[in-house]
């Protein structure tokens, strides 16, 4: 499994593509991933659709690179952007890069820098392309991070799907979620049928970079796969140290 806690990030911005009302919580939940040791952002500063990003630069010590817009209609920053991540990926400064876009432009770009052994995460709005997110080892959906209605669902757990009211802002639980649990399970599991939970989201995330039980109304994978009990049994296995535990899951038969 690939540990993100120590890496160091280059951290750049699309701001023609990304609100600005969501940087604080998308830093917080870089921050979880890794050391944001270059934080840059991209856009034409002298057009006042990007005017309300300029006091969270100052507040998160982002550096703005400026970028003309030279034609009518296209897309400046996307240039700027992926020179920057070249020189950055040749300076051997960082181990991997959180693009922060919703715009396709960049899969080349995600899939160049993961060529080279970079660690590539994603953050963008649920509208971006799928060959983007794919090119991520993760991808992140702004809409998640920091969702308060997530807390309300952290000790719930029941053997149904979410009701249309508790899933209102989130993907449904549906049987193509399952399968994907299923088969990750089966992949991973030991005679008995058990498998390591940690190694099996290690592994969805393989198979789909932008799962993450956030999208379900889940804050983590345990409750997400417990609220399915009626298709997986899980087991909580204590080790040397009593405070920390081992879930294991398998697929109820």
């Amino acid at each position: 499994m690939r540990e993100y806690n120590d890496l160091k990030l280059a951290v750049l911005i699309d701001a023609d593509n990304i609100p600005y009302s969501n940087i604080k919580g998308m830093l917080d939940e870089i921050a979880k991933l890794g050391i944001p040791t270059i934080k840059r952002i991209y856009g034409d500063w002298t057009k006042p659709t990007v005017s309300g990003w300029k006091p969270a630069l100052l507040e998160h010590a982002i550096t703005p690179i400026q970028q003309y817009s030279y034609t009518s209609g296209k897309n400046a920053t996307d240039s700027a952007m992926i020179i920057d991540a070249m020189d950055i990926l040749h300076s051997q400064k960082v181990d991997g890069f959180c693009l922060v876009s919703s715009d396709s432009d960049f899969t080349r770009l995600a899939t160049r820098l993961r060529e080279s052994g970079m660690v590539v995460i994603g953050i963008g709005e649920k509208k971006t392309p799928n060959p983007f997110i794919v090119a991520c080892d993760k991808f992140i959906y702004i809409e998640i991070i920091g969702a308060k209605e997530i807390q309300k669902r952290v000790a719930k757990t029941t053997t149904t799907s979410p009701t249309p009211a508790q899933k209102t802002e989130f993907d449904s639980i549906d049987n193509k979620l399952i399968q994907l649990l299923k088969s990750s399970i089966e992949d991973l599991a030991d005679d008995d049928g058990w498998a390591f939970l940690a190694a099996v989201g290690a592994l969805i995330n393989k198979k789909k970079p932008d799962f993450d039980p956030r999208n379900y109304g889940f804050p983590k994978l345990t409750p997400l796969i417990k609220s399915l009990g009626k298709h997986f049994d899980v087991d909580e296995r204590e080790v040397e140290k009593k405070h920390i535990k081992h879930i294991y899951v398998r697929i109820r038969r």
